[in-house]
């Protein structure tokens, strides 16, 4: 039975995709040299990787609010109208669990001390997910095979939304710009009821074999799911004192906004003008080194942005985040400037939106390119 993962480690590979590995040679230099400066300003600076002060306030902040907006939904105090406007409240929030604390807790950046990472990426199975599946689709596959078709399973989406150059191009496709976001806001209803089971019982995740878990994750998985199932169905539609149809709507809203947020920030870091879809040659090589990789298919948007960065964890700074995932996303916005000088010496792309919308706009473009086949494998 398989009982650990380590982030950019795949061991075991699929028979009809050949084993990736990344050119070491190919800019070499880099991912050392931008690790000795980023180690050099935590050093300078003699502050941690993980959460201080200003993280803490805000977990604390967004889980008064998820709490608290919950407990609100079942309290029937509240008009109608009023727990509409709160369940979209609650789904945004949870959204923010996720891209906020949960990640960081999963890749191990939120504490230092693995006891307190595991119990705060507990909040990932709380709000419906499944910490463990997502360590191994996420922390092991994603950052490892970014953007790689056939490999990075997130560009290998529903086929009626093409998003890796490998997949079928269909007449539908031209029009999948507009219709993709009616696609969106159900990320995560997809999520709770249906993703984590499928991915738990595919016996390959790209090239990942996932046909083994450990036992207790099995019972984890269901738990969990339980968990869930009874905070957010059976509980409200038993508390709250509407007819079943107001909850049922109150309950989509909820997912739609949550489902909205998450799939959109996702999808501004790899899905943008600039990033590339390389892939392997006969030999299953990529040729960049891994860190050279990284930047070729990843993009920030918004890094200046106060706002962005408090909503999106550090997840408008996925450069930094792809570079150094154990490193607390409260210290993205600081070592971002060291990453992108380091980029420009060695030549390597620093792909960026300076705007929220400016990424939108050019996530859009992207689809309508995928969508007539124009992108291609680079």
């Amino acid at each position: 039975m398989k009982t650990s993962f380590k982030e950019s480690t795949i061991t075991e590979q699929r028979g009809d995709l050949p084993k990736i590995t990344f050119d070491k040679k190919e800019v070499a230099d880099f991912y050392p040299e931008v690790r000795r400066r980023v180690d050099a300003y935590f050093n300078r600076k003699n502050i941690g990787k993980h959460a201080n002060g200003a993280m803490i306030a805000k977990t604390t902040f967004i889980l008064t609010v998820f709490i608290g907006s919950y407990v609100l939904l079942l309290s029937n105090i509240l008009s109608p109208g009023m727990l509409l406007l709160l369940a979209i409240v609650n789904g945004f929030f949870t959204a923010l669990i996720g891209l906020n604390i949960a990640h960081d807790a999963i890749h191990g950046a939120f504490s230092s001390n693995s006891i307190v990472n595991k119990a705060m990426g507990l909040w990932f199975n709380i709000v419906g997910a499944n910490d463990y599946m997502w360590m191994i689709t996420h922390n092991v596959v994603h950052h490892t095979y970014t953007n790689i078709p056939d490999h990075d399973e997130d560009i290998d989406q529903i086929p009626i939304i093409r998003l890796n150059p490998n997949q079928d191009l269909w007449p539908i496709h031209r029009f999948q710009y507009i219709y993709v976001f009616l696609f969106y806001p159900l990320a995560s209803l997809s999520w709770v009821f249906l993703k984590d089971y499928k991915k738990f019982f595919k016996s390959h995740i790209g090239s990942y074999d996932n046909s083994q878990h450990p036992r207790k994750e099995v019972y984890r998985l269901f738990f969990f799911k339980a968990v869930y199932y009874f905070l957010f169905l059976v509980l409200p539609f038993t508390l709250i004192e509407l007819p079943w149809y107001y909850i049922l709507v109150g309950f989509l809203a909820l997912h739609f906004v949550e489902g909205l947020t998450l799939a959109l920030v996702f999808q501004l870091a790899h899905t943008v003008e600039g990033t590339s879809f390389p892939a392997p040659d006969e030999n299953g090589k990529i040729a960049n080194s891994w860190a050279a990789h990284q930047m070729y298919t990843t993009a920030n948007f918004a890094r200046k942005n106060p706002l962005a960065n408090f909503l999106f964890g550090g997840l408008n700074f996925q450069v930094e985040h792809h570079l150094f995932p154990r490193i607390c996303h409260i210290h993205y916005r600081h070592i971002a400037p060291i990453v992108k000088q380091t980029a420009e010496e060695f030549h390597l792309p620093y792909i960026e939106n300076e705007t929220f919308i400016g990424a939108i706009g050019s996530h859009i473009r992207t689809l309508k390119k995928f969508g007539r086949g124009e992108i291609q494998p680079a």
